[in-house]
């Protein structure tokens, strides 16, 4: 057996290739959609990807297989349980609880496995040759390490009413499946920390079912349903806004894109044509960097790990926007973005000086250190917004701040005075960053950036309150 685990940082998201090497085919895992990658994994290892397999109906990401069927002939098998809502809307083959896929002399039974969604499947897998027991488990969104897939996204993202809490019941009748196989099975969940598909996701790529049955908090919960129930919708992370959109696009037809498209470089007029246009300037750079100097209107979602995430919390899928980027980062930027369908990039200026050939100015950022800010704090004068997340500021926060969280700032930026003096933070200034920009684009002229944020109150030994 071949097997090779391909993880996304950004969106801290995993797909596997396995493959029989007896046989020269290979099955992918949720595949992300620039699928390159697994053509040139299959061409290494001479093998022939002949099989699709899908975890679920996922909100966090678009999955490439459609993309990679139309490459490479692949037949994709899809979950049919969940109920007539929870179908897919194209040509597949459906597997239910109990179905075996067979990829050569490899083996997947599929396992119903609901609660994050009604449809999820987790898929077992036995080396014919080496076993006849099964020595992997992928599980999608089910069971990650140390923590399991939330329930309340339909809610909360896609606008399902009705649906979080029985889907957590859901989840405690599968976690009993779990707990019924066998200590010894790797488990290779669909995500890692830093996704917002859990709470608590370990950092290690993989785990063991019986680790999890130690270690995993969802399974301490085995005799109080009612408690499992309450813990697990507690203060989960607030679900990106693009998370409804990629609902979506995963059920239903919509249009494929089979390459990384190359991105076509602004001159001024193109740039100034595109503004008036109403298209989005997303800049990319360092926030410090932003901050010396940014074209007006700009947003700053830095180039990181967190990159995708943001801009799919702040652009939409029908408007064109231009990106302000490094030649150099131009493929792994557009790769982040086609991984959650943002594909209208209008196209691209590497630098600043494409404004400024047109007699164009720079605005500067505001931003204030910590000994500023303890200074104006003082004062009680302020208007002091906190922009993390409800978790994070109920955890604690600085006395008087007010909470507004970040990705619901443009619709509640009537909060925000436009007479007092306005200091804003988050964790590290990456967020406020974003804020800053957001709020320059408004209009706004009293904004201050405490970039420090929280991270540079508590190195300071200040207080905080919960």
């Amino acid at each position: 057996m071949y097997f090779q685990h391909i993880y996304d940082k950004s969106l801290a998201q995993g797909s596997y290739f396995i493959g029989c090497q007896a046989a020269g085919v290979a099955a992918v895992i949720d595949p992300k959609r620039d699928v390159d990658t697994y053509l040139e994994i299959a061409a290494q290892q001479n093998m022939q990807i002949t099989h699709i397999l899908e975890t679920h109906i996922h909100a966090d990401f678009l999955t490439g297989s459609r993309e990679l069927a139309v490459l490479t002939g692949a037949k994709m098998y899809l979950s049919d349980e969940g109920g007539p809502d929870w179908q897919y809307a194209f040509d597949h083959v459906g597997v239910k609880e109990g179905s075996v896929i067979t990829l050569g002399n490899l083996e997947f039974r599929v396992l119903h496995t609901p609660g994050h969604t009604p449809e999820s499947i987790s898929f077992l897998l036995t080396d014919k040759p080496a076993t006849d027991r099964p020595v992997m488990l992928f599980t999608g969104d089910f069971v990650f390490v140390g923590d399991i897939g939330r329930p309340d996204l339909l809610e909360k993202a896609a606008g399902i009413k009705g649906t979080q809490e029985p889907g957590a019941h859901q989840m405690f009748a599968s976690l009993k499946k779990f707990r019924a196989l066998p200590p010894y099975i790797q488990v290779w969940p669909g995500h890692g920390a830093g996704s917002a598909c859990g709470k608590a996701l370990g950092s290690v790529p993989s785990t063991t079912t019986g680790y999890e049955l130690e270690r995993n908090w969802a399974f301490g919960y085995e005799d109080d349903e009612q408690g499992f129930v309450q813990y697990l919708l507690a203060d989960q992370p607030e679900p990106p806004r693009y998370f409804a959109m990629m609902k979506k696009l995963n059920k239903t037809d919509r249009p494929l894109l089979t390459h990384v498209p190359v991105l076509k470089p602004l001159g001024s007029t193109e740039l100034q044509t595109a503004l008036d246009n109403g298209y989005k300037l997303i800049d990319t750079r360092d926030k410090t960097d932003f901050a010396a100097g940014y074209i007006p209107g700009s947003i700053n979602i830095q180039h990181n790990n967190s990159f995708n995430t943001w801009a799919g919390w702040f652009l939409d899928y029908s408007t064109p926007f231009v990106l302000l980027a490094d030649p150099a980062e131009l493929d792994e930027i557009t790769r982040k973005l086609m991984r959650i369908g943002l594909d209208n990039i209008y196209g691209y200026i590497p630098d600043v000086k494409v404004w400024q050939d047109t007699g164009g100015t720079l605005e500067k950022g505001t931003v204030i250190s910590i000994d500023e800010f303890k200074q104006l704090y003082q004062h009680d004068a302020i208007q002091l917004v906190d922009l993390r997340g409800e978790a994070e500021y109920k955890a604690g926060h600085i006395k008087g701040a007010q909470h507004l969280f970040i990705g619901t700032l443009p619709e509640h930026s009537h909060l925000i005075s436009k007479d007092r003096t306005v200091v804003i933070h988050c964790q590290g200034g990456d967020r406020a960053a974003i804020a800053y920009s957001l709020l320059a684009r408004k209009g706004y002229k009293n904004i201050l950036n405490f970039s420090g944020g929280m991270n540079k109150w508590i190195q300071a030994q200040n207080p905080v309150v919960n």
